[in-house]
């Protein structure tokens, strides 16, 4: 993952279309051809649905920006325009004010109000919150384990932001709603993890009770050229642990059957080199924590901890969040 450089943001994946430059536009959305997103704002029913959760969103954070072109957008629509990780397709395109209102939705934009304004960069041709606020914004409001994965991805993909550097901006935040939560992200963030499944497992895992694993592993082969890096890995019981994720092997990349011969002759190889087992999981398994544990019990991991109930009882809520309507709501007639 890169962040984007200040001239660039993602890409919309689909066309927007304006109703000032489609006259029957509200007639199209009626009849299904075209879905709503945001007041004045449409795109093809059919390409915007066939999207992923996460890419739809993107879209209505675009939307929102055509529509209202002066917005400053932060929390989840910061981090999608930069392309850093979110998670399902939250309910809301976030967008802040100076002025010192009460947050308010409408229409599916939430209105956030701020007693110290962020800072704002100017990102292609919209206005961003910076991408260190956004790490503290969402770690401070969200559940920790999607606050972990932000900042994992965020340090990641400028080795110029530093832990340092988002400790700072949290510790001149004038509220404390939300800084012990802050503070538990900065004290376990880190650029490792490869991907947000890794940086959620890595909170999971501690949840559940596990030892704390090494990142990035390598188990070195004899000759060098084979050598094998695992995702996690815990010396004293010589265990990995892979977060393969779902796509690995269910034939979107390729013959999923060889993906799975591929996987245990490298699990065959590590054996040959003292890794006594290696666990596999995947996104389902990490929601549903309780088949985590079972896997990480069964290739021999001890408990070193009790379970640490609340953040674990939210989880499921925080990965898989209520999405919005499939149409914003109708425009009201004057």
């Amino acid at each position: 993952m890169t962040l984007l450089t200040p001239d660039d943001v993602v890409e919309c994946p689909v066309a927007l279309i304006l109703a000032s430059d489609s006259p029957h536009a509200d007639r199209a959305a009626r009849s299904g051809a075209l879905v709503r997103l945001t007041r004045g704002v449409y795109a093809e029913a059919a390409a915007y649905r066939a999207l992923p959760p996460w890419s739809r969103y993107l879209v209505r954070v675009h939307a929102v920006a055509l529509a209202w072109p002066d917005a400053i957008f932060v929390l989840e629509s910061a981090a999608v325009l930069r392309g850093l990780p979110i998670f399902g397709e939250p309910r809301d395109v976030h967008v802040l004010v100076a002025a010192p209102k009460k947050t308010r939705a409408q229409g599916g934009i939430r209105v956030h109000s701020a007693e110290r304004m962020p800072v704002v960069e100017r990102v292609g041709a919209v206005w961003v919150a910076s991408v260190v606020d956004t790490v503290v914004d969402i770690a401070r409001l969200r559940h920790p384990s999607v606050g972990l994965a932000i900042a994992c991805a965020a340090l990641r993909a400028d080795p110029a932001l530093t832990v340092a550097d988002i400790e700072n901006c949290d510790a001149h935040r004038v509220s404390k709603r939300g800084r012990l939560r802050a503070v538990w992200v900065c004290a376990r963030a880190t650029g490792t993890p490869e991907s947000p499944l890794e940086a959620v497992s890595l909170a999971v895992i501690e949840w559940l009770g596990f030892p704390a694993p090494e990142l990035q592993k390598w188990i070195l082969g004899p000759t060098g050229a084979d050598d094998d890096r695992v995702d996690f890995w815990w010396d004293r019981w010589r265990i990995a642990g892979e977060a393969d994720g779902g796509r690995k092997y269910s034939g979107e990349l390729g013959d999923a059957r060889e993906a799975l011969r591929a996987r245990n002759r490298r699990d065959a190889r590590l054996g040959d080199r003292g890794v006594s087992a290696t666990a596999h999981w995947a996104w389902d398994d990490v929601v549903a924590y309780k088949q985590l544990r079972s896997l990480l019990r069964a290739a021999g991991l001890p408990l070193a901890s009790p379970e640490h109930a609340e953040p674990l009882r939210t989880l499921a809520a925080a990965l898989r969040p209520q999405p919005r309507p499939t149409s914003a709501p109708a425009e009201r007639r004057r």
